[in-house]
């Protein structure tokens, strides 16, 4: 369990790959840089899903499917968008496989070669816009607001499970309206869902902000972003939101008769999160002992470990123990009632601990006779003896909540203290070596300033806060003139 996990302070690194085994989230896969999700991380992972899925329907999204292969012509149509993803892009040459006449096993036949190659989609603007432009006619067909959950390849040669994979799950939408005010408002709007989930489900305090220039995705006009600060100090991406303008209707031929009888480019946006939120979780709350889990998307939200030594006794805690889950499920709590013979009642505690699980009742002979149960949280390890005479359904929904929002603040907390306004260049590479976190500074606005000190500090423009506010200053690196502040960090 967690007896050996390596401590966050020593090896942070070592902490969380460890921690993604040992907590049965996910493992190394026969292809490098793939991962297996295994059920208790893809449990996860699909109650996140679910309530991304719930929000994006809230705002008329519908979900759709597009084909894994991209044809590679498709991909030179947007310059800015085939440089971008060039050296990531996975290609099938061919489409048949025969035995070796050496007995080898098998080769690739080189009969079976294809006339153009296909890409495995690294994200699908392209093969969308294509087919948008058989759905779209006039202002009618319009807006067109589809979202899909897919998987990707990009073929990353530096991986690390969930954060950054060659194959990951995502969702991406792609929308397409009449005019440029609506696309840029859909683009804000699905900045501010992410936020919204990352804030109430994931309890993890975010930035929302435009990325810069150098830092926007390929072919977009302007990225909207949310960023979130990690234990160790270090920046995630956790989610991004595209103005796309009027590129990839321009470079598929989209157009639209509009109101007054004119054609007209379609107005598009991207916008995606992935299982690289699964890094954030498991990285912004999560302890030595284990995985701590926000109970909105913790897969099991209370544990019930019975202590026993006698079948007897097993017996009449199990029967005590059904009313109480009863009562919870019909609360939509999830529970899970370990009465494993196989292992002792400490193994099952610290297992539990390690998987992250907001709350544990345990019950022996003696509580059964006291008419008690004992409640262990997982956010600050506290206990108490709760009398069963009182309303524990009540009681774990309001202890829920609390672990909730504690959690939030904690993180919360630390971001905070861990943000640091400086005006000096000295200053700024002090505080990104002494503690990390956020750097607020003044950038002259050139991409050259921003290249020089990612070269330097390996520190990355995060974003411009949508709430920063007209400020006078001067660049700490190039003592230009500033009206505002940006923030840095170093980053995954």
């Amino acid at each position: 369990m967690s007896k050996g996990l390596p401590k966050r302070s020593e090896d942070y690194s070592l902490w969380y790959n460890e921690l993604v085994k040992r907590a049965d989230l996910a493992e190394n896969s026969p292809v490098r840089g793939c991962m297996v999700i295994k059920p208790y991380g893809y449990s996860i992972w699909e109650k996140m899903q679910a309530e991304i899925d719930r929000m994006f329907k809230e705002t008329g999204h519908t979900n759709a499917y597009f084909p894994l292969f991209i044809p590679k012509s498709y991909l030179s149509k947007e310059a800015d968008h085939v440089e971008g993803f060039a050296k990531e892009c996975a290609v099938v040459t061919h489409y048949r496989l025969k035995n070796d006449a050496e007995g080898g096993g098998v080769v690739v036949d080189p009969e079976a070669k294809l006339e153009e190659e296909l890409i495995v989609r690294p994200t699908s603007e392209t093969v969308i816009w294509n087919t948008y432009k058989n759905w779209i006619q006039s202002y009618r067909d319009l807006p067109i607001l589809v979202n899909q959950w897919a998987n990707v390849v990009r073929w990353e040669m530096r991986t690390r499970l969930f954060l950054r994979t060659a194959e990951f799950l995502w969702q991406e939408g792609h929308t397409a309206h009449a005019t440029k005010q609506e696309a840029i408002d859909e683009s804000i709007q699905m900045m501010h869902v992410y936020a919204q989930f990352a804030e109430e489900f994931m309890a993890v305090p975010v930035i929302r902000g435009i990325k810069s220039e150098s830092e926007r995705f390929a072919g977009a006009l302007e990225t909207y972003c949310i960023e979130a600060l990690m234990q160790d100090g270090k920046a995630l991406q956790a989610g991004t939101s595209h103005f796309l303008g009027q590129n990839f209707a321009k470079a598929f031929d989209v157009k639209f008769a509009n109101k007054d009888g004119q054609l007209d480019y379609v107005w598009g946006t991207s916008w995606g999160v992935s299982t690289r939120l699964m890094g954030a979780l498991i990285m912004a709350h999560s302890d030595d002992q284990g995985l701590v889990l926000p109970p909105k998307l913790a897969p099991t939200q209370v544990v019930i470990v019975p202590i026993y030594k006698s079948e007897e006794q097993l017996a009449a805690i199990s029967e005590k123990a059904a009313g109480i889950i009863k009562a919870l499920r019909a609360k939509g709590i999830t529970v899970k009632f370990d009465d494993r013979d196989t292992y002792k009642p400490g193994f099952k505690f610290a297992e539990w601990e390690l998987k992250g699980v907001p709350v544990r009742l345990s019950m022996g002979p003696r509580d059964l006779e006291n008419n008690s149960i004992e409640i262990a949280r997982r956010d600050t390890k506290e206990k108490e003896f709760f009398d069963l005479g009182g309303d524990l359904t009540e009681k774990i929904s309001d202890l829920l909540n609390s672990i909730q929002e504690n959690i939030y603040n904690k993180a919360l907390t630390f971001r905070n203290e861990n943000t640091t306004a400086v005006d000096s260049y000295d200053d700024f590479k002090k505080v990104l070596d002494d503690q990390g976190g956020f750097v607020s500074a003044h950038w002259d606005g050139t991409a050259e300033t921003e290249e020089k000190i990612k070269e330097e500090t390996k520190a990355t423009i995060r974003c411009i806060p949508l709430d920063a506010k007209e400020e006078e200053g001067k660049c700490i690196y190039s003592g230009k003139p500033s009206s505002r502040r940006v923030l840095f960090a170093r980053a995954y």
